[in-house]
């Protein structure tokens, strides 16, 4: 009896990366959830099975090339066949120029970019033996430009950026659809909220990003045919200045 198919999401957080997670497991996928503290994952798991759905908790360090080699062999082997790889991990920091120490921009770096390419390459070794496969790397408005105060997020939304452009000029002909969705505004979340209070009082108007509409957006992406796979999506709210 073959096993439903496995949707791979690094970075579930409690907004965005468990939307996505959410949202696939509504479709039938096992769910494969990752955090650097597995038990700060048990709330999203105990929704997704409260629904129905399957979810299993990986405590796991992107940026350890140890851990993400580990994580996908122990899930092929498991829990099923890989479909979709979702990377979600964000490192959204603000620093001057001459605040920005060596340790913080190597610390972006390993979060939003090298820990992207270990997740792509991995998803690319269980996806390529089979031509098929979605990978989807989540971009910011640093991805397409550099902002005061974030060279060091925007010089590391860059690399994801061209990492996802790379793969999928490679991988698109064997049959696996690698997409770079930018998430160009305001997501609706208790940072935000806590935050920035004056963003979060437009979520009554609709202008700032809800995580479950971004996550339908995935699910779009996931399903599109070969015929017609889009690469980069700008996701931004009606009232986005761009």
């Amino acid at each position: 009896m073959s096993r439903p198919p496995v949707a791979v999401i690094i970075g579930a957080g409690d907004a965005t990366g468990g939307a996505i997670a959410r949202r696939f497991a509504r479709e039938g996928f096992t769910l494969c959830v990752t955090r650097r503290q597995a038990d700060k994952l048990a709330p999203l798991v105990a929704d997704i099975e409260a629904a129905g759905g399957k979810a299993y908790p990986f405590g796991c360090d992107a940026r350890s090339e140890e851990d993400m080699v580990a994580l996908f062999d122990e899930i092929e082997r498991d829990l099923g066949e890989i479909e979709v790889v979702v990377f979600n991990i964000g490192a959204n920091v603000r620093f001057s120029i001459t605040e920005t120490t060596t340790r913080v921009y190597r610390k972006v770096w390993e979060m939003a970019a090298f820990s992207g390419f270990l997740t792509g390459r991995e998803a690319a070794r269980v996806m390529l033996p089979r031509q098929r496969g979605t990978v989807i790397f989540t971009g910011a408005t640093a991805s397409l430009r550099g902002s005061s105060g974030f060279s060091a997020f925007a010089g590391a939304k860059f690399a994801l950026r061209a990492l996802a452009q790379s793969m999928a000029r490679e991988l698109g002909p064997q049959g696996i659809h690698v997409a770079h969705p930018i998430i160009d505004g305001a997501i609706y979340t208790a940072f935000i909220r806590d935050t920035f209070p004056e963003r979060y009082a437009l979520k009554d108007q609709a202008g700032i990003l809800h995580p479950e509409h971004i996550a339908e957006q995935y699910w779009q992406l996931h399903c599109q045919p070969r015929d017609c796979w889009t690469h980069e999506l700008d996701l931004r709210p009606w009232m986005e200045t761009f």
